[in-house]
């Protein structure tokens, strides 16, 4: 299914322009920045211990960027998709990454598939949950031409698709160093910046995350776990086309210096790519 599992904007990606400016002047109302400098070296790696990081949809797009830059800096990579056997481009990344990637099959809609997951895993330690894995849903519909089950396909996957995973693995987040979990959104999923409507499937679908990792945020502070959303700019990947103004290595090098700038005095936000924090 063209799209499917990928975590950038859709080919029309309606309210980018906004997105851009506002980046771009830094209104202090709307944007308010972290500082993210350069990517660190964790703890854990200078005690010779690999930090770990599970991402799904990891197959294309972003997720194959993600788990290409986190081997490259010797991670420890839980690399999954729905179909391992089909993903030639992760598994001969997996081939190449010096035995500390491990690719797993995990459809986010299925939810003995993300235990199955989960089970393989048992007893590890996952520093960053990456929830990458999203689809576009149908384009160009409107009121009269709605495809309503279309559209409670695109919510299964964009909005209960991260909580199924998060609750599946939150125990290996709260047992690692990090504790930290991610979920890939987008600036459609901002009310504040919906000034030109449409996409009724894929913004109800990022808006509807963004409140359900608001409130796992509130849940997951006693345990210690940091949760956000996070908009990956308009990427040029299959899901976001031809015409996006950033490459998926530009956006996940962003997204990881925002990553290790991060504490659980920053669960429950919502961050663009350059560190500036997103209107809800």
């Amino acid at each position: 299914m063209a799209g499917r599992y990928s975590g950038s904007y859709p080919d029309r990606p309606y309210g980018w322009r906004a997105v851009a400016i506002l980046a771009d002047i830094g209104q202090a109302s709307l944007v308010r920045r972290i500082p993210v400098g350069r990517i660190r070296i964790s703890a854990k790696l200078e005690k010779n211990e690999m930090p770990s990081t599970l991402i799904t949809g990891a197959n294309r797009g972003l997720g194959l960027e993600f788990a290409r830059q986190y081997a490259a800096d010797g991670w420890h990579v839980y690399a999954t998709c729905r179909d391992p056997n089909s993903a030639s481009d992760l598994r001969k990344l997996a081939d190449a990454s010096d035995s500390n990637m491990q690719v797993l099959a995990l459809d986010v809609t299925d939810l003995a598939s993300i235990k199955a997951a989960a089970a393989a895993l048992d007893g590890q330690a996952i520093d960053l949950l990456l929830n990458n894995a999203g689809v576009g849903g149908p384009r160009g519909q409107k009121l009269g031409n709605i495809d309503y089950e279309a559209w409670a396909k695109v919510l299964d996957v964009n909005t209960m698709g991260p909580l199924r995973v998060a609750e599946a693995f939150v125990d290996h987040v709260a047992r690692s160093e990090r504790k930290l979990i991610a979920t890939l959104t987008s600036g459609m999923g901002s009310i504040a910046d919906n000034t030109s409507g449409g996409s009724f499937a894929y913004r109800s679908s990022k808006a509807a995350v963004n409140m359900v990792m608001r409130s796992l945020a509130i849940e997951l502070a006693p345990r210690g776990i940091t949760c956000v959303v996070v908009n990956p700019g308009w990427v040029r990947t299959d899901m976001g086309g031809p015409r996006g103004n950033m490459t998926p290595a530009e956006s996940v090098t962003n997204l990881r210096r925002l990553f290790e700038n991060l504490d659980q005095a920053h669960s429950g936000r919502f961050f663009n790519h350059d560190g500036g924090e997103y209107p809800w």
